[in-house]
């Protein structure tokens, strides 16, 4: 039996003998690091502007059944599937959570909502629901790997749907305690409902965008739950027969899967937290366009044009793309000539209110890259900013690894500036105190339930 399923069988093995004290310390620290950003930009989403919140929000009050898990920004309980797909809806809707670079994912907007739902669900301690995270995060980097993220972009596949249903079911079936023949059948009943894809880009209000995050928590979270009451999987899912990997792609190596498991924590520790709101393939191209504006002291009436060079391969994710967040001929204006960047601007469009962001955003322009810039992409989102001057000079500047990233960290000081910003757009000045703390403290707390008290308010601002 072994035999005939090597790696789903290593992976469940591991997932269901997964303790918390498997964490090393400094994985452990840094997950309360990522845990602490996503809870504040996840409080964030309940704002009144992000629809996708709003829709999410009001589906899952008239459908969801009777259950203990909170439903975020809406004072309420529900069942564990329909909170983890609102939660993790609302987990991605602010487009300024952590993500992992090189794999493409955005994994803890998938995994605090499911880590949170079933540690409620199941009475589970703050440090076990950090645990899940970790875990839930590790395993979707590499799911991510092994099918090859670069290849699922080619093919219009979203890494952090597809892979993030996979990480979900690991950290639902550690809440729920599953043994490994139950693992092995929730990782089977997520792969049969993989799915993500990019054609969310068409999507103006970017409501279909964070869906798909909530999709995957609900995938992993009703895998497992299916799973524990015996409900019958395919066995070999990254093995034999229909394999997941070769489904979505034609490069797919399953060795990432179980290579180093459990002493390399790659999918934590490479983790990037976001200072800027917006897609992360335009962070290292805002850092450089914020070192011209700072270093030449230019105010934005002095930009004639705006270029951004950037790599084919992922190009058409920024390149005019109808999704503000993901557009750099909008983000680079609103951040030339508004002088900062806020999650708000993805929901409101400031070329109908700012006309120096309009007269910008008319002058910006993509680059497509199939050189230098195109070969390190996605271990790398290489980003070259030219601006022309309006009295003929131009200046350029070009940035490879962005602030936030592990090499280039946010200071203390600077993440504790980004959460108090986001959830000042939602809280009162005590609520965002308390939050703060619960989600500093949540490593000591015998169970979620002061965290997720706090989130359950409505925006109090």
């Amino acid at each position: 039996m072994t035999d005939r399923a090597p790696v789903t069988r290593s992976l469940a093995a591991f997932i269901s003998g997964f303790t918390p004290s498997a964490l090393p310390d400094e994985v452990m620290a840094y997950t309360r690091t990522l845990a602490k950003d996503g809870i504040g930009v996840l409080c964030a989403a309940t704002h009144e502007s992000v629809t996708a919140a709003q829709g999410i929000g009001d589906f899952a009050e008239e459908i969801a059944g009777n259950g203990p898990c909170t439903l975020i920004g809406r004072g309420q309980t529900v069942d564990p599937v329909n909170a983890a797909l609102a939660n993790g809806t609302l987990g991605y809707a602010a487009d300024f959570e952590p993500h992992h670079p090189e794999a493409i994912l955005h994994p803890i907007a998938v995994m605090i909502p499911t880590a949170l739902a079933l540690s409620e669900a199941e009475n589970r301690t703050g440090a076990e629901a950090l645990a899940a995270v970790a875990l839930g995060c590790e395993v979707t980097y590499r799911v991510s790997m092994a099918m090859n993220p670069r290849a699922l972009y080619d093919r219009g596949f979203h890494p952090s749907a597809i892979a993030g249903s996979f990480g979900a079911a690991a950290a639902a079936a550690f809440l729920l305690g599953l043994d490994e023949e139950q693992t092995v059948r929730a990782l089977g009943l997520a792969g049969l409902q993989t799915s993500g894809l990019l054609a969310w880009q068409d999507d103006p209000r970017e409501d279909a965008r964070p869906f798909q995050m909530g999709l995957a928590a609900r995938n992993g979270v009703m895998s497992a739950m299916l799973a524990k009451r015996g409900f019958g999987a395919p066995d070999r899912i990254f093995d034999g027969g229909h394999v997941v990997l070769d489904a979505y792609t034609a490069v797919a190596d399953p060795a990432p899967l179980t290579a180093g498991l459990g002493v390399e924590w790659d999918g934590v520790m490479e983790l990037a937290i976001k200072p800027y709101a917006s897609v992360s393939f335009l962070h290292p191209a805002l850092d450089a366009l914020v070192g011209l504006l700072e270093d030449n002291a230019l105010t934005s009436d002095q930009i004639d044009k705006i270029s951004l060079r950037f790599a084919e391969s992922g190009a058409h994710c920024v390149d005019d793309n109808p999704l503000k967040g993901h557009s750099a001929q909008y983000i680079l204006p609103v951040r030339a000539a508004m002088g900062r960047l806020s999650f708000l601007d993805l929901f409101i469009d400031r070329r109908e209110t700012e006309p120096e962001v309009a007269r910008l955003a008319a002058s910006a322009e993509v680059v497509r890259d199939t050189g230098a810039f195109n070969d390190a992409f996605p271990d790398f989102y290489m980003g070259e900013v030219t601006l022309t001057l309006t009295d003929g000079r131009t200046l350029s500047a070009t940035s490879k690894v962005a602030r936030g990233y592990p090499e280039q960290p946010l200071t203390a000081e600077e993440m504790d500036r980004k959460f108090e910003d986001v959830t000042a757009t939602v809280c009162s000045p005590s609520r965002r105190a308390a939050l703060a703390a619960a989600s500093e403290d949540l490593f000591n707390a015998p169970d979620v339930r002061t965290l997720t008290a706090l989130l359950a308010q409505a925006p109090d601002a």
